[in-house]
């Protein structure tokens, strides 16, 4: 498939666009990244999910690492092309690297604290060593 397709993407001033990756099957927000033009075609060639880091300032294979990779099964955009949404299959049904299912598992609690609502699945120690 040509890329052309990516001229359509609005990229930001530093050439990057937001993701937000989420569990195709329950709807989940599992995660938010951002992706360059390079990311974003990469991620279409292959059929998994690939972001650029910031922090790194490299291509990032989701999974590379833990070996928790997510499949995409559908890429949309919003209304503008300034935001991506991956529609994906999270393998091991872990998404953060804090070892739970979505990077989104703190909520503000009743005491105006930030708390955790999610499980640990896996310890990240075991995840990464």
């Amino acid at each position: 498939m040509p890329n052309r397709w990516l001229n359509d993407i609005v990229w930001d001033d530093h050439g990057l666009v937001p993701v937000i990756a989420q569990d195709a099957a329950t709807g989940d927000v599992l995660m938010f990244a951002f992706m360059n033009r390079e990311a974003l075609a990469l991620t279409a060639e292959r059929g998994e999910a690939v972001y650029w880091s910031r922090s790194r300032r490299k291509l990032w294979h989701k999974g590379e690492e833990s070996g928790h990779t997510q499949k995409v099964l559908e890429i949309r955009t919003d209304c503008d092309n300034d935001v991506v949404l991956l529609k994906i299959e999270q393998t091991g049904g872990i998404a953060c690297h804090t070892g739970r299912k979505s990077c989104f598992f703190q909520r503000l609690g009743e005491s105006g604290q930030w708390e955790a609502a999610d499980p640990v699945l896996k310890d990240p120690k075991e995840i990464y060593g």
